[in-house]
This record gives structure tokens, C-alpha cells and sequence, in this order.
């Protein structure tokens, strides 16, 4: 069975492991050395950053769980803007992040769904969000959930710069 649950102060520990667990599996192949990995799981996964992160009320986590495991999370950033989108009334779905045993449910459209649902009910009409340009498998999966490219930005980790591609979509 299926649950999606806003996170919460209970739920800390678990986001920031997800989160770091997740974001390793899906980008940390793309880092030169492991050093520069654990560094940034280090800074943007901890307790107290993912506590800070979850106290800011324009910051909003959802937990996946399946049969009542947490598998996967998503953090959206509420009034968000980009310059390569119009909207001013925006989102970004800043980690859409799902454990790598559990992508072959194919529950990461269920998840986006939920998040999409959840932007419209704060009467936000425009969601974006950047991909690393040889995430190849994520690039697929948001131009099949109709995002459009709309332009480019740079995603830094340790000072190193990496394209990332901006995506758009009317929700």
C-alpha cells in the first residue's frame, strides 16, 4: 500500500537519510571523488539542516512510504521564482527523490501527481525545477509529465559547476 504524509518534527531523521541516501544514488556517480560527495551530503543532509529546512514554512516535505516503509520524499519551495519562467505565482520542486529498489513500482508519477495537487491547492499555476543535464532517466521522466525545457541554470557543489536544465509546466 501507498501513503504520502507531510513531514514533520518526528520525521527529521528520516528525511535527512532519505535525502542523502537518495540524492548519493541519483547524482553521486556524477562527483570526481568521494571526498566532494560526502562533503556535500554532509552540508545539505544533516539533522540540522533538514531542520532548518523543515521549520521554513515556504518549505514543504512529503514522505512516500510504501507498505509503511519511507521510500522516497519530495521538498517543494512555495513562491519560488526563476528567471526563465513568467509566473510570478510559482513553485519549485526542488527534490522529487524516490530510494533506487523501489523506481521499478513506477510510484514517481503517483508522487508527482500529489505534489502537482498540492501546488494548485495554495493557488500556485506554475511548478519548475532544474535536472542535471545527463540525469537522462529524470529528463525522460518529466517530458513525459509535460514539462518543457524553458533554459538552463548551474547547480554548485563544491565549487565545482555543473548544467543543470530548467523545466516548466502550467498545473
Amino acid at each position: 500500500m501507498i501513503k504520502i504524509k507531510k513531514a514533520n518534527e518526528a520525521d527529521i531523521e528520516v528525511l535527512a537519510l532519505l535525502g542523502r541516501i537518495t540524492w548519493a544514488e541519483s547524482h553521486g556517480h556524477y562527483l570526481d571523488d568521494k571526498n566532494t560527495l560526502l562533503k556535500y551530503l554532509d552540508e545539505n543532509f544533516s539533522v540540522n539542516k533538514t531542520t532548518q529546512e523543515l521549520n521554513d514554512s515556504n518549505k514543504l516535505f512529503h514522505i512516500m512510504y510504501v507498505d509503511d516503509l519511507p521510500v522516497g520524499y519530495v521538498k517543494l519551495v512555495v513562491n519560488a521564482t526563476q528567471e526563465n519562467v513568467a509566473s510570478q505565482n510559482s513553485c519549485r520542486l526542488e527534490r522529487i527523490f524516490i530510494l533506487n529498489d523501489f523506481i521499478p513500482l513506477k510510484i514517481g508519477k503517483q508522487l508527482l501527481t500529489f505534489v502537482e495537487e498540492q501546488a494548485k491547492a495554495l493557488q500556485l499555476d506554475t511548478m519548475w525545477l532544474s535536472v542535471y543535464i545527463k540525469n537522462n532517466r529524470a529528463i525522460r521522466f518529466y517530458e513525459k509529465n509535460e514539462f518543457k525545457n524553458v533554459g538552463e541554470l548551474n547547480f554548485i557543489v563544491n565549487g565545482k559547476s555543473y548544467e543543470n536544465i530548467v523545466f516548466s509546466k502550467k498545473i
